[in-house]
Protein backbone atom coordinates (compact mmCIF):
# COMPACT_ATOMS: atom_id res chain seq x y z
CA UNK A 1 0.00 0.00 0.00
CA UNK A 2 1.51 3.19 -1.26
CA UNK A 3 1.88 6.30 1.49
CA UNK A 4 -0.98 8.69 0.50
CA UNK A 5 -3.49 5.19 0.68
CA UNK A 6 -2.26 5.15 4.28
CA UNK A 7 -2.65 8.66 4.81
CA UNK A 8 -6.03 8.34 3.08
CA UNK A 9 -7.23 5.41 5.74
CA UNK A 10 -5.53 7.46 8.43
CA UNK A 11 -7.82 10.65 7.63
CA UNK A 12 -10.70 7.86 7.25
CA UNK A 13 -10.27 7.00 10.80
CA UNK A 14 -9.65 10.17 12.46
CA UNK A 15 -12.82 11.66 10.83
CA UNK A 16 -14.89 8.48 12.27
CA UNK A 17 -13.83 9.43 15.52
CA UNK A 18 -14.39 12.20 15.47
CA UNK A 19 -18.29 12.46 13.80
CA UNK A 20 -19.04 8.93 14.66
CA UNK A 21 -17.32 7.83 17.99
CA UNK A 22 -19.78 5.53 18.82
CA UNK A 23 -19.05 3.02 16.04
CA UNK A 24 -15.46 3.88 16.21
CA UNK A 25 -13.26 1.23 17.24
CA UNK A 26 -9.44 0.97 17.95
CA UNK A 27 -9.30 -2.72 16.09
CA UNK A 28 -9.41 -0.52 12.89
CA UNK A 29 -5.94 0.45 12.79
CA UNK A 30 -5.30 -3.68 12.81
CA UNK A 31 -7.14 -3.82 8.96
CA UNK A 32 -5.39 -4.62 6.43
CA UNK A 33 -5.84 -1.67 3.76
CA UNK A 34 -4.90 -2.07 -0.02
CA UNK A 35 -4.53 0.33 -2.80
CA UNK A 36 -6.93 2.93 -4.32
CA UNK A 37 -8.05 1.75 -7.32
CA UNK A 38 -10.83 2.86 -9.72
CA UNK A 39 -12.11 5.23 -6.99
CA UNK A 40 -12.27 1.99 -4.20
CA UNK A 41 -10.65 1.96 -1.09
CA UNK A 42 -10.15 -1.96 -0.55
CA UNK A 43 -9.99 -2.80 3.09
CA UNK A 44 -9.43 -6.67 3.85
CA UNK A 45 -10.92 -8.23 7.24
CA UNK A 46 -10.13 -11.85 8.57
CA UNK A 47 -12.49 -11.78 11.24
CA UNK A 48 -16.46 -13.05 9.89
CA UNK A 49 -17.87 -11.02 12.96
CA UNK A 50 -15.85 -7.96 12.43
CA UNK A 51 -16.41 -8.38 8.17
CA UNK A 52 -20.54 -8.19 9.05
CA UNK A 53 -19.77 -5.09 11.68
CA UNK A 54 -17.88 -2.62 9.38
CA UNK A 55 -20.52 -4.04 6.37
CA UNK A 56 -23.48 -3.60 8.73
CA UNK A 57 -22.88 -0.40 10.46
CA UNK A 58 -19.69 1.25 8.96
CA UNK A 59 -19.80 1.10 5.42
CA UNK A 60 -21.73 3.96 4.85
CA UNK A 61 -19.69 6.38 7.27
CA UNK A 62 -16.24 4.87 5.81
CA UNK A 63 -17.44 6.31 2.37
CA UNK A 64 -18.56 9.58 3.80
CA UNK A 65 -15.43 9.79 5.32
CA UNK A 66 -13.55 8.86 2.63
CA UNK A 67 -15.34 11.43 0.30
CA UNK A 68 -14.17 14.07 3.29
CA UNK A 69 -10.68 13.43 3.40
CA UNK A 70 -10.22 13.02 -0.23
CA UNK A 71 -12.65 15.21 -1.73
CA UNK A 72 -13.33 12.92 -4.51
CA UNK A 73 -16.38 10.71 -4.72
CA UNK A 74 -14.21 7.54 -3.73
CA UNK A 75 -15.60 4.62 -1.29
CA UNK A 76 -14.51 2.11 0.79
CA UNK A 77 -14.95 -1.63 0.08
CA UNK A 78 -15.18 -4.25 3.35
CA UNK A 79 -13.91 -7.68 2.08
CA UNK A 80 -12.41 -11.11 3.40
CA UNK A 81 -9.04 -11.94 2.98
CA UNK A 82 -9.52 -13.08 -0.93
CA UNK A 83 -11.54 -9.85 -1.73
CA UNK A 84 -15.38 -11.65 -0.72
CA UNK A 85 -17.54 -9.41 0.96
CA UNK A 86 -19.78 -12.21 1.99
CA UNK A 87 -22.64 -10.45 1.81
CA UNK A 88 -24.77 -11.22 -2.11
CA UNK A 89 -22.42 -14.38 -2.04
CA UNK A 90 -24.51 -17.54 -3.46
CA UNK A 91 -23.42 -21.03 -2.22
CA UNK A 92 -22.11 -23.47 -4.85
CA UNK A 93 -24.20 -25.84 -7.07
CA UNK A 94 -23.83 -29.09 -4.55
CA UNK A 95 -26.70 -31.81 -4.30
CA UNK A 96 -28.04 -31.55 -0.19
CA UNK A 97 -31.07 -32.84 1.59
CA UNK A 98 -34.10 -31.11 0.84
CA UNK A 99 -34.79 -28.42 3.29
CA UNK A 100 -31.49 -27.57 4.44
CA UNK A 101 -30.28 -24.30 4.80
CA UNK A 102 -27.31 -22.49 3.76
CA UNK A 103 -26.54 -18.56 3.81
CA UNK A 104 -23.95 -16.10 2.22
CA UNK A 105 -20.57 -17.56 2.82
CA UNK A 106 -17.68 -16.07 4.42
CA UNK A 107 -14.30 -17.29 4.13
CA UNK A 108 -12.00 -18.41 7.17
CA UNK A 109 -8.60 -19.20 7.00
CA UNK A 110 -7.81 -21.24 10.20
CA UNK A 111 -9.90 -24.01 8.76
CA UNK A 112 -10.62 -25.59 4.94
CA UNK A 113 -14.53 -26.14 6.51
CA UNK A 114 -15.80 -22.57 4.92
CA UNK A 115 -19.23 -21.49 7.55
CA UNK A 116 -22.18 -18.96 7.09
CA UNK A 117 -24.15 -17.11 9.81
CA UNK A 118 -26.69 -14.62 9.04
CA UNK A 119 -29.18 -13.24 9.90
CA UNK A 120 -33.19 -13.11 8.75
CA UNK A 121 -36.00 -9.75 9.43
CA UNK A 122 -37.05 -11.22 12.96
CA UNK A 123 -33.38 -11.06 14.59
CA UNK A 124 -32.58 -14.49 13.81
CA UNK A 125 -28.72 -15.57 13.35
CA UNK A 126 -28.46 -18.96 11.67
CA UNK A 127 -24.54 -20.52 10.92
CA UNK A 128 -24.27 -23.82 9.24
CA UNK A 129 -21.29 -25.37 7.10
CA UNK A 130 -19.98 -26.86 4.16
CA UNK A 131 -18.49 -29.54 4.34
CA UNK A 132 -16.13 -31.51 2.37
CA UNK A 133 -18.14 -33.77 0.54
CA UNK A 134 -20.35 -30.29 0.01
CA UNK A 135 -24.22 -29.66 -0.23
CA UNK A 136 -26.36 -26.43 -1.25
CA UNK A 137 -29.24 -25.59 0.98
CA UNK A 138 -32.05 -23.99 -0.31
CA UNK A 139 -34.41 -21.87 1.72
CA UNK A 140 -38.78 -22.21 2.44
CA UNK A 141 -40.50 -19.70 0.13
CA UNK A 142 -41.98 -16.16 1.31
CA UNK A 143 -38.84 -15.87 3.95
CA UNK A 144 -37.15 -12.53 4.64
CA UNK A 145 -37.88 -9.02 4.27
CA UNK A 146 -39.20 -9.39 0.24
CA UNK A 147 -40.37 -11.86 -2.31
CA UNK A 148 -38.38 -14.90 -2.44
CA UNK A 149 -38.49 -17.56 -5.59
CA UNK A 150 -38.34 -20.88 -4.80
CA UNK A 151 -34.66 -21.22 -5.52
CA UNK A 152 -33.49 -18.80 -3.78
CA UNK A 153 -31.03 -19.19 -1.53
CA UNK A 154 -30.76 -18.30 2.33
CA UNK A 155 -27.98 -15.58 1.08
CA UNK A 156 -31.03 -13.73 -1.02
CA UNK A 157 -33.42 -13.02 2.20
CA UNK A 158 -30.45 -12.55 5.05
CA UNK A 159 -28.21 -9.10 4.68
CA UNK A 160 -26.85 -8.93 8.32
CA UNK A 161 -25.44 -10.09 11.43
CA UNK A 162 -27.01 -9.70 14.63
CA UNK A 163 -23.55 -10.46 16.40
CA UNK A 164 -21.70 -7.53 17.85
CA UNK A 165 -17.67 -8.02 17.76
CA UNK A 166 -17.37 -6.54 21.11
CA UNK A 167 -19.41 -9.09 23.09
CA UNK A 168 -16.65 -11.53 23.39
CA UNK A 169 -14.91 -12.87 26.53
CA UNK A 170 -12.20 -10.63 26.77
CA UNK A 171 -14.28 -7.98 26.42
CA UNK A 172 -16.66 -8.54 29.58
CA UNK A 173 -15.46 -7.42 33.43
CA UNK A 174 -16.19 -10.04 35.96
CA UNK A 175 -17.32 -8.65 39.31
CA UNK A 176 -19.28 -10.20 42.14
CA UNK A 177 -22.22 -9.77 40.10
CA UNK A 178 -21.84 -11.77 37.56
CA UNK A 179 -18.86 -14.31 38.09
CA UNK A 180 -20.92 -17.80 37.96
CA UNK A 181 -22.68 -16.38 34.69
CA UNK A 182 -19.37 -15.77 33.26
CA UNK A 183 -17.45 -18.80 34.56
CA UNK A 184 -20.79 -21.09 33.16
CA UNK A 185 -20.68 -19.56 29.83
CA UNK A 186 -16.49 -19.80 29.02
CA UNK A 187 -17.23 -23.20 30.19
CA UNK A 188 -20.14 -23.62 27.74
CA UNK A 189 -18.24 -22.42 24.69
CA UNK A 190 -15.37 -24.69 25.29
CA UNK A 191 -17.62 -27.92 26.49
CA UNK A 192 -20.88 -27.60 24.74
CA UNK A 193 -23.49 -29.88 26.02
CA UNK A 194 -21.29 -31.45 28.66
CA UNK A 195 -21.41 -29.13 31.34
CA UNK A 196 -24.42 -27.21 31.90
CA UNK A 197 -27.38 -28.16 29.67
CA UNK A 198 -29.11 -26.39 29.76
CA UNK A 199 -27.47 -22.67 30.64
CA UNK A 200 -30.06 -20.37 31.63
CA UNK A 201 -29.04 -16.69 32.33
CA UNK A 202 -31.75 -14.03 33.79
CA UNK A 203 -31.39 -10.94 34.94
CA UNK A 204 -31.77 -7.21 34.45
CA UNK A 205 -31.99 -4.75 31.41
CA UNK A 206 -27.95 -4.08 30.55
CA UNK A 207 -26.62 -6.50 32.49
CA UNK A 208 -24.73 -8.01 30.33
CA UNK A 209 -26.61 -11.64 29.18
CA UNK A 210 -26.72 -10.79 25.35
CA UNK A 211 -22.99 -9.89 25.46
CA UNK A 212 -22.55 -13.41 27.29
CA UNK A 213 -24.64 -15.34 25.14
CA UNK A 214 -22.94 -13.98 21.98
CA UNK A 215 -19.17 -14.19 23.37
CA UNK A 216 -20.51 -18.20 23.71
CA UNK A 217 -21.73 -18.17 19.99
CA UNK A 218 -17.88 -16.00 18.84
CA UNK A 219 -16.05 -18.38 20.46
CA UNK A 220 -17.66 -21.85 19.08
CA UNK A 221 -17.26 -19.94 15.98
CA UNK A 222 -13.64 -19.39 16.06
CA UNK A 223 -12.47 -22.38 17.71
CA UNK A 224 -14.77 -24.75 16.14
CA UNK A 225 -15.75 -24.32 12.42
CA UNK A 226 -17.66 -27.54 12.27
CA UNK A 227 -19.98 -26.77 14.98
CA UNK A 228 -23.76 -25.83 13.52
CA UNK A 229 -25.01 -23.26 16.02
CA UNK A 230 -28.08 -20.70 15.77
CA UNK A 231 -28.72 -17.54 17.49
CA UNK A 232 -32.46 -16.62 17.18
CA UNK A 233 -34.50 -14.42 19.51
CA UNK A 234 -37.85 -15.82 21.18
CA UNK A 235 -40.05 -13.28 18.94
CA UNK A 236 -38.01 -14.92 16.16
CA UNK A 237 -38.33 -18.68 16.84
CA UNK A 238 -42.40 -17.66 16.98
CA UNK A 239 -42.50 -15.84 14.25
CA UNK A 240 -40.94 -18.34 12.00
CA UNK A 241 -42.94 -20.70 13.45
CA UNK A 242 -45.90 -19.12 12.52
CA UNK A 243 -44.47 -18.39 8.86
CA UNK A 244 -44.13 -22.26 8.52
CA UNK A 245 -47.29 -23.56 9.76
CA UNK A 246 -49.04 -20.80 7.69
CA UNK A 247 -47.00 -22.07 4.80
CA UNK A 248 -47.27 -25.69 5.17
CA UNK A 249 -43.09 -26.19 5.56
CA UNK A 250 -42.85 -27.61 9.30
CA UNK A 251 -40.52 -29.96 7.83
CA UNK A 252 -38.27 -27.41 7.13
CA UNK A 253 -38.53 -25.30 10.11
CA UNK A 254 -38.14 -28.53 12.60
CA UNK A 255 -35.09 -29.33 10.29
CA UNK A 256 -33.56 -25.62 10.70
CA UNK A 257 -34.16 -26.03 14.20
CA UNK A 258 -32.79 -29.51 15.18
CA UNK A 259 -30.56 -30.29 12.85
CA UNK A 260 -28.08 -28.18 14.56
CA UNK A 261 -25.24 -28.78 17.48
CA UNK A 262 -25.72 -25.23 19.39
CA UNK A 263 -29.29 -23.35 20.04
CA UNK A 264 -28.69 -19.90 21.37
CA UNK A 265 -32.18 -18.17 22.15
CA UNK A 266 -32.56 -14.89 23.81
CA UNK A 267 -35.76 -13.28 25.81
CA UNK A 268 -37.26 -16.65 26.38
CA UNK A 269 -39.65 -15.33 28.78
CA UNK A 270 -41.85 -13.77 25.89
CA UNK A 271 -42.42 -17.98 25.52
CA UNK A 272 -45.25 -17.64 28.04
CA UNK A 273 -48.54 -17.71 27.03
CA UNK A 274 -48.25 -19.03 23.21
CA UNK A 275 -49.37 -22.86 23.16
CA UNK A 276 -48.13 -23.86 20.33
CA UNK A 277 -45.08 -22.32 20.58
CA UNK A 278 -44.54 -23.52 23.70
CA UNK A 279 -45.30 -27.25 22.12
CA UNK A 280 -43.19 -26.98 19.08
CA UNK A 281 -40.40 -25.51 21.67
CA UNK A 282 -40.62 -28.11 23.97
CA UNK A 283 -40.22 -30.97 21.26
CA UNK A 284 -37.16 -29.09 19.43
CA UNK A 285 -35.81 -29.05 22.82
CA UNK A 286 -35.92 -32.20 23.70
CA UNK A 287 -34.50 -33.49 20.37
CA UNK A 288 -31.73 -31.69 20.63
CA UNK A 289 -31.04 -32.08 24.85
CA UNK A 290 -31.11 -36.16 24.05
CA UNK A 291 -29.05 -35.56 21.15
CA UNK A 292 -26.72 -34.17 23.36
CA UNK A 293 -26.97 -30.53 21.97
CA UNK A 294 -26.11 -27.70 23.43
CA UNK A 295 -29.35 -25.08 24.40
CA UNK A 296 -28.35 -21.90 25.94
CA UNK A 297 -30.87 -19.67 26.98
CA UNK A 298 -31.62 -16.05 28.59
CA UNK A 299 -34.41 -14.00 30.06
CA UNK A 300 -35.32 -11.37 32.36
CA UNK A 301 -36.85 -13.26 34.93
CA UNK A 302 -35.77 -16.79 36.65
CA UNK A 303 -37.76 -19.76 35.38
CA UNK A 304 -40.53 -20.01 37.53
CA UNK A 305 -41.14 -16.76 37.66
CA UNK A 306 -42.05 -16.55 34.00
CA UNK A 307 -46.05 -15.95 33.32
CA UNK A 308 -48.06 -18.98 31.49
CA UNK A 309 -45.47 -21.16 30.98
CA UNK A 310 -45.96 -24.83 31.08
CA UNK A 311 -45.00 -27.40 33.80
CA UNK A 312 -42.97 -29.36 31.46
CA UNK A 313 -40.83 -26.53 29.87
CA UNK A 314 -39.80 -25.13 33.71
CA UNK A 315 -38.75 -28.31 34.37
CA UNK A 316 -36.45 -28.71 31.70
CA UNK A 317 -35.24 -24.64 32.17
CA UNK A 318 -34.07 -25.55 35.67
CA UNK A 319 -32.47 -29.06 34.71
CA UNK A 320 -29.19 -27.05 33.90
CA UNK A 321 -27.79 -24.00 35.50
CA UNK A 322 -29.62 -21.50 36.18
CA UNK A 323 -27.25 -18.20 37.09
CA UNK A 324 -28.41 -14.35 37.69
CA UNK A 325 -26.76 -11.14 36.38
CA UNK A 326 -27.28 -8.08 38.94
CA UNK A 327 -25.95 -4.75 38.75
CA UNK A 328 -22.51 -4.18 38.70
CA UNK A 329 -20.55 -2.87 41.93
CA UNK A 330 -18.62 0.41 41.93
CA UNK A 331 -15.34 -1.38 41.27
CA UNK A 332 -17.07 -3.63 38.46
CA UNK A 333 -18.39 -0.23 36.79
CA UNK A 334 -14.93 1.45 37.01
CA UNK A 335 -13.26 -1.92 35.09
CA UNK A 336 -16.45 -1.43 32.43
CA UNK A 337 -15.69 2.17 31.84
CA UNK A 338 -11.66 1.36 31.02
CA UNK A 339 -12.97 -1.62 28.88
CA UNK A 340 -15.01 0.63 26.90
CA UNK A 341 -12.35 3.24 26.43
CA UNK A 342 -9.92 0.86 25.49
CA UNK A 343 -12.56 -0.30 22.44
CA UNK A 344 -13.14 3.06 21.64
CA UNK A 345 -9.64 4.20 21.93
CA UNK A 346 -10.32 7.08 23.92
CA UNK A 347 -7.98 8.38 25.97
CA UNK A 348 -10.26 8.87 29.16
CA UNK A 349 -8.03 9.95 32.85
CA UNK A 350 -8.72 7.68 35.50
CA UNK A 351 -10.48 10.46 38.11
CA UNK A 352 -12.87 10.70 34.64
CA UNK A 353 -13.27 6.54 34.95
CA UNK A 354 -14.38 7.08 38.70
CA UNK A 355 -16.56 10.02 38.63
CA UNK A 356 -18.62 8.07 35.92
CA UNK A 357 -18.26 4.85 38.00
CA UNK A 358 -19.46 7.01 40.93
CA UNK A 359 -22.55 8.86 39.15
CA UNK A 360 -24.06 5.76 37.38
CA UNK A 361 -24.94 2.58 39.20
CA UNK A 362 -28.11 1.74 37.04
CA UNK A 363 -26.79 -0.57 33.91
CA UNK A 364 -23.74 -0.96 32.38
CA UNK A 365 -25.98 0.67 28.48
CA UNK A 366 -26.35 3.63 30.58
CA UNK A 367 -22.37 3.35 31.61
CA UNK A 368 -21.96 3.04 27.84
CA UNK A 369 -23.70 6.02 26.77
CA UNK A 370 -22.20 8.29 29.37
CA UNK A 371 -19.01 7.86 27.86
CA UNK A 372 -20.17 8.53 24.25
CA UNK A 373 -21.33 11.54 25.58
CA UNK A 374 -18.23 12.65 26.87
CA UNK A 375 -16.40 11.22 23.97
CA UNK A 376 -18.70 13.22 21.53
CA UNK A 377 -19.01 16.46 23.46
CA UNK A 378 -14.85 15.96 23.51
CA UNK A 379 -14.31 16.02 19.75
CA UNK A 380 -17.28 18.95 19.22
CA UNK A 381 -15.49 21.04 21.88
CA UNK A 382 -11.91 20.03 20.25
CA UNK A 383 -10.44 19.26 24.22
CA UNK A 384 -9.11 16.64 25.50
CA UNK A 385 -11.35 14.66 28.04
CA UNK A 386 -10.75 15.78 31.82
CA UNK A 387 -13.00 15.95 34.69
CA UNK A 388 -14.96 19.27 34.02
CA UNK A 389 -15.84 18.31 30.80
CA UNK A 390 -17.34 15.29 32.19
CA UNK A 391 -18.97 17.40 34.88
CA UNK A 392 -20.41 19.47 31.90
CA UNK A 393 -21.08 16.41 30.33
CA UNK A 394 -23.22 14.94 32.64
CA UNK A 395 -24.89 17.46 33.92
CA UNK A 396 -26.32 18.33 30.95
CA UNK A 397 -26.96 14.41 31.18
CA UNK A 398 -28.92 14.63 34.53
CA UNK A 399 -30.90 18.11 33.17
CA UNK A 400 -31.95 15.66 30.20
CA UNK A 401 -32.83 13.08 33.41
CA UNK A 402 -35.43 15.64 34.49
CA UNK A 403 -37.02 15.87 31.95
CA UNK A 404 -36.75 12.83 30.77
CA UNK A 405 -39.97 9.95 30.92
CA UNK A 406 -40.50 8.31 34.41
CA UNK A 407 -43.13 5.77 35.81
CA UNK A 408 -45.03 8.53 37.43
CA UNK A 409 -45.08 10.84 34.39
CA UNK A 410 -46.84 7.82 32.44
CA UNK A 411 -48.92 7.02 35.42
CA UNK A 412 -50.58 10.48 34.90
CA UNK A 413 -51.09 10.34 31.23
CA UNK A 414 -52.52 6.66 31.48
CA UNK A 415 -54.67 7.87 34.25
CA UNK A 416 -56.21 11.17 32.46
CA UNK A 417 -56.18 9.14 29.17
CA UNK A 418 -58.58 6.80 30.66
CA UNK A 419 -60.38 8.44 33.25
CA UNK A 420 -58.87 6.58 36.46
CA UNK A 421 -57.84 7.64 39.63
CA UNK A 422 -53.85 7.38 39.72
CA UNK A 423 -53.74 5.40 43.11
CA UNK A 424 -56.59 2.73 41.46
CA UNK A 425 -53.24 2.03 38.71
CA UNK A 426 -51.36 1.05 42.02
CA UNK A 427 -53.89 -0.80 43.66
CA UNK A 428 -55.10 -4.50 43.78
CA UNK A 429 -58.37 -3.86 42.21
CA UNK A 430 -59.19 -5.94 39.16
CA UNK A 431 -61.92 -4.10 37.59
CA UNK A 432 -61.24 -4.48 33.83
CA UNK A 433 -61.97 -0.57 33.18
CA UNK A 434 -58.26 -0.27 35.79
CA UNK A 435 -56.58 -3.62 34.98
CA UNK A 436 -56.23 -2.49 31.38
CA UNK A 437 -54.86 1.27 31.87
CA UNK A 438 -52.32 -0.67 34.33
CA UNK A 439 -51.25 -3.17 31.87
CA UNK A 440 -50.86 -0.05 29.62
CA UNK A 441 -48.79 2.08 32.15
CA UNK A 442 -46.68 -1.43 33.07
CA UNK A 443 -45.84 -1.75 29.36
CA UNK A 444 -44.82 1.85 28.46
CA UNK A 445 -42.86 1.99 32.05
CA UNK A 446 -40.76 -0.52 30.55
CA UNK A 447 -40.77 0.54 27.29
CA UNK A 448 -39.70 4.14 28.08
CA UNK A 449 -37.91 3.76 31.30
CA UNK A 450 -34.49 2.49 32.04
CA UNK A 451 -36.06 0.60 34.95
CA UNK A 452 -36.34 -3.43 35.33
CA UNK A 453 -38.84 -5.99 35.29
CA UNK A 454 -39.00 -6.08 38.96
CA UNK A 455 -38.74 -2.49 39.48
CA UNK A 456 -41.79 -1.87 37.49
CA UNK A 457 -43.49 -4.63 39.09
CA UNK A 458 -42.92 -3.34 43.23
CA UNK A 459 -43.82 -0.08 41.93
CA UNK A 460 -47.06 -0.86 40.74
CA UNK A 461 -47.99 -1.97 44.01
CA UNK A 462 -45.79 -4.48 44.62
CA UNK A 463 -46.24 -6.84 42.26
CA UNK A 464 -43.60 -9.17 40.65
CA UNK A 465 -41.85 -8.94 37.08
CA UNK A 466 -43.89 -12.22 35.57
CA UNK A 467 -47.24 -9.44 36.06
CA UNK A 468 -45.21 -7.17 34.55
CA UNK A 469 -44.03 -9.54 31.23
CA UNK A 470 -47.49 -10.97 31.23
CA UNK A 471 -48.96 -7.14 31.04
CA UNK A 472 -46.28 -6.36 28.31
CA UNK A 473 -47.11 -9.61 26.23
CA UNK A 474 -50.95 -8.39 26.33
CA UNK A 475 -50.70 -4.99 25.20
CA UNK A 476 -48.09 -6.07 22.54
CA UNK A 477 -50.41 -8.28 20.89
CA UNK A 478 -54.05 -5.82 21.62
CA UNK A 479 -51.96 -2.92 19.40
CA UNK A 480 -50.98 -5.59 16.74
CA UNK A 481 -55.36 -6.63 17.08
CA UNK A 482 -56.66 -3.05 17.55
CA UNK A 483 -56.17 -0.01 15.78
CA UNK A 484 -58.08 2.28 18.59
CA UNK A 485 -56.40 1.34 21.44
CA UNK A 486 -53.39 1.63 19.25
CA UNK A 487 -54.14 4.88 18.55
CA UNK A 488 -54.70 6.08 22.13
CA UNK A 489 -51.36 4.36 23.27
CA UNK A 490 -49.39 6.38 20.53
CA UNK A 491 -50.96 9.22 21.51
CA UNK A 492 -50.13 8.67 25.02
CA UNK A 493 -46.55 8.28 24.08
CA UNK A 494 -46.95 11.59 21.83
CA UNK A 495 -47.46 13.55 25.20
CA UNK A 496 -44.89 12.20 27.17
CA UNK A 497 -42.39 13.14 24.54
CA UNK A 498 -43.30 16.68 24.57
CA UNK A 499 -44.56 16.72 28.54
Amino acid sequence: MTTPDIRIWEGCIAHVRQNHPAISRQWFEELDVGRLENGTLNVRVAQPVRLRYLQRECAEIFREAAQAVTGHLITVCFADPEGRSGLNSQPEARGDAPGAVRGPVEHRTTSPTNFITAQNGDGSVLRDDRRANGTQHTAPRGRGNGNVSAGATWGAMFEDMVINPDYTFENFVQGPNNRLAYAAALAVSENRGDTYNPYFIHGGVGLGKTHLLQAICQTILQTRPEVRIYYVSCEGFASQLMEAVQAGRMSEFRHRFRDIDVLVVDDIHFLGGYEQTQEEFFHTFNTLYQAKKQIVLSSDAVPNDIPDIEERLLSRFNQGLVARLEKPTYETRVYILKMKARLRNIAIPDDVICYLANQIDSNIRVLEGALTKIQAQAGVANRPIDLELAREALRDHESQDHLRIGIQDIIGVVSRQFGTKQKDLLSKRKRHSIVLPRQIAMYLARRHTDHSLQEVGVFFGGRDHSTVIYAIRKIEEARAKDDRLNQQITAIEDRLSTA
